[in-house]
Order: structure tokens, then C-alpha cells, then sequence
């Protein structure tokens, strides 16, 4: 007699996104991963800890539905994914500087090997790309149709220029394989899980203004940024990935107020009042923009996104995360 074959069982699918998170131990990343959890989805994280920090996401590390891998982007990953988020590329100078070859592959090779992976597993896919695709802007605010003025061989062009690459790869794979994507340009972003020594000016001030150093300013400190705090960022994300229009952008994301960074000293120094620290101006760096400004109009008609973290409440909550690491 025939073995008798065991009945057919039908298993609920659970609704839960399979997301993909590269660069997912970063500053940025981590928050995302963070984020993406709480609203109920299985998240890979992908890191090949350059910049990024295991610390970062110790704290997910026991979630079931969170897996880190260790891979560098630039080498074909394979993983079954509904949606993608490529964060993955040394955001700053000091990083990104390091070794600007690597840099390159990373946003170029990079964005090919995830928008492959896409392309085989018809996931969406996020481009985190950057306000850097400006250059030293001409046009103030800058909106989303400025093409930008970059130098193409200085020493930041590593990753302006890889950025803007990653825009073309994607916008080519949209239009030749009608791949869903979305690209996001990142203007100056700042919160906890900055890392302490990455350059930044937020960062650089805060932990020079605690540990008592001289804080440095480059050139006159009249040049300006918009700094936005990581939790509007991170909904700004999640909103353009998740957009059931179509919008594929590109759209700016940061907040538009704008002040030069001698205020920004000025106004760390006084949420510091402890501090000794005194500024020190030293000659301005290569290809440093004058003027950074977000237009951002056009998330607010999009995706209905504006920044809501006033600067004031973000350096409050940023302040205190470099107390407690210092």
C-alpha cells in the first residue's frame, strides 16, 4: 500500500515588509532600522563597519525580526527583499576622504549590486543620495531641478561625484527596466549615533565644546547649512518609500532655516555653559560650499513632509548623547 501523503496546509503569509537597510550600523541607518522595526517589518542590516559602528545597533541585536550582515556593497549580495534602503557610502569628509577610491565604488558599485538585486527580486528601492550633488551651489535655495556646480576632480568629487552617478544608475534602471525607485537628496542632518571624530560640524562643536578644546571654524564662519534633526529625516524616508503615487523624486530633504556656522558655534557654546572652549578660525577647505539651503517644497506637496525638530530641541538631545558617550 502507497505511503499516504500528508495533506496540504496552507500558511498565512504575514504582512510584515522584508526590508533591506545597507549602511545599516551608520548614524542614519541605524535610526532607520530603528524605525522600521517599530512599524512592523523584518529588517536585514548591512554593513561592512567602515564607517558604521556595531554600537550602534547592539540594542536590535536580540530583535527576531532583525538579522545583520556583514558585506561591503560593492560585491553582489543575495537576499529576498520587498524593499531596499541604500544608505551605504562614508557620508563624511574625513571618512569619505580616506580612501576616495573606495568611496567611489562604494556609491557607484553599489548602487549597481542593489538596483541588480531590485531588479531580480521587483523590490523597491531608496537612494539615499545627498545635497553635496550641488556642488557649491549658484542657485539659493536649491531646488530639485538646480543640475549643480561640482568640481569633478577636487578632493570632496569622490563623493559628489559617485552620488550623482548613483542618481544616473538609478533613473536609468527606472526608465530602462521600469524599476520602482525613489531618491532622496539628504541636506546637513545631525543626532545621536553621530560618531565623534567624523568631522561634522555638529558633531565636532559639541564634542569640542564639552571637552573643554578650542572650537574651529573654517574661513570667516559667515558661510551657512540647515541642519536637520535625524527623526524628521527618518520620516521623511519612510513617507517617500511608501508613497502609493509614484512620486520616484528626486526630493530634497532638510530643514530650511538656515544660519551661518558662527551662530551654530555661538549657540553650542551657550547650551555648553560649562565649557572653556573658545573659537579659533583656520583657512576654509577645498570646494567647501558658501551656502547650503534646501528648497523644500516639493516634499511638502509630495509627501505632505516638513521638518518639525526645532534646532534648539535637536542640540538638546544631541548635546546629551555625547555627555553620556564622553
Amino acid at each position: 500500500m502507497p505511503p499516504q501523503r500528508m495533506p496540504f496546509m496552507k500558511v498565512s503569509i504575514s504582512d510584515r515588509k522584508r526590508v533591506l537597510v545597507t549602511g545599516g550600523a551608520g548614524f542614519l541607518g541605524s535610526h532607520l532600522c530603528e524605525r522600521l522595526l517599530k512599524d512592523g517589518c523584518d529588517v536585514i542590516c548591512v554593513d561592512n563597519f567602515y564607517s558604521g559602528a556595531r554600537e550602534n545597533i547592539l540594542h536590535l541585536l536580540d530583535n527576531p525580526h532583525f538579522e545583520m550582515i556583514r558585506h561591503d556593497v560593492t560585491f553582489p549580495l543575495y537576499v529576498e527583499v520587498d524593499r531596499i534602503y541604500n544608505l551605504a557610502c562614508p557620508a563624511s569628509p574625513i571618512h569619505y576622504q580616506w580612501d576616495p577610491v573606495q568611496t567611489t565604488k562604494t556609491s557607484v558599485h553599489g548602487a549597481i549590486n542593489m538596483l541588480g538585486l531590485a531588479k531580480r527580486t521587483k523590490a523597491r528601492i531608496l537612494q539615499a543620495s545627498t545635497s553635496e550633488v550641488y556642488g557649491d551651489p549658484e542657485v539659493h535655495p536649491q531646488p530639485e531641478e538646480y543640475w549643480g556646480h561640482v568640481n569633478p576632480i577636487g578632493l570632496r568629487s569622490c563623493y559628489d561625484e559617485g552620488k550623482r552617478c548613483a542618481e544616473t544608475l538609478f533613473f536609468d534602471y527606472h526608465r530602462q527596466h521600469a524599476l520602482e525607485i525613489r531618491v532622496v537628496r539628504i541636506f546637513n542632518t545631525y543626532g545621536p549615533r553621530m560618531h565623534p571624530n567624523d568631522g561634522r560640524v555638529v558633531s565636532n562643536f559639541i564634542v569640542q565644546a564639552l571637552t573643554g578644546q578650542d572650537i574651529t571654524i573654517y574661513g570667516d564662519g559667515s558661510q551657512t547649512r540647515s541642519f536637520q534633526y535625524v527623526d524628521d529625516l527618518i520620516e521623511g524616508f519612510v513617507r517617500m518609500m511608501e508613497n502609493a503615487d509614484g512620486f520616484v523624486g528626486p526630493v530634497n530633504m532638510g530643514n530650511p532655516g538656515e544660519f551661518t556656522i558662527r551662530e551654530l558655534a555661538e549657540k553650542i557654546l551657550a547650551m555648553i555653559p560649562e565649557s572653556k572652549s573658545r573659537l579659533v578660525f583656520k583657512p576654509l577647505p577645498s570646494d567647501d560650499p558658501t551656502q547650503r539651503r534646501p528648497d523644500i517644497s516639493r516634499a511638502k506637496a509630495e509627501l505632505d513632509w516638513e521638518p518639525t525638530v526645532a534646532l534648539d530641541a535637536g542640540l538638546e538631545k544631541t548635546i546629551a548623547y555625547f555627555r553620556g558617550l564622553l
